[in-house]
């Protein structure tokens, strides 16, 4: 099981600042901004390549809920990014679709 499922299933601590019954958000334990907070699905995931039809209503949920947990963050005013890694070239270090949930700093593009 990955440490992503296991934050889902509260076996392992996280500051979690969103929850419903198909996603938890919770802050980012190396972040990378004053905000960062990555969202996921309960359900299994391993990435975005792997995504399938049947499973756009939850990819869709995350996207809200990112919206939701910036605007909670007060984030809305300033800007905030939003980031899906995919693979090891992109970054992906858990095999766990998740969201980043960046803000509270000016974030330059293309990141460095």
């Amino acid at each position: 099981m990955c440490i992503f499922c296991k934050v889902a299933k509260r076996e392992i601590p996280a500051r979690i600042v969103f929850e419903d019954d198909d996603l938890v958000a919770f802050h980012d334990i190396n972040p990378v901004a004053p905000i960062h907070v990555l969202v996921i699905p309960k359900q299994h995931i391993s990435g975005i390549g792997e995504v399938t039809a049947d499973q756009a209503e939850v990819l869709g949920k995350l996207l809200v809920a990112a919206r939701r947990v910036a605007e909670d963050a007060g984030l809305m005013p300033s800007g905030f990014r939003v980031v899906i890694n995919h693979g090891q070239h992109a970054g992906q270090t858990v095999h766990h679709i998740h969201v980043h949930v960046l803000g509270g700093r000016p974030l330059a593009w293309p990141p460095g």
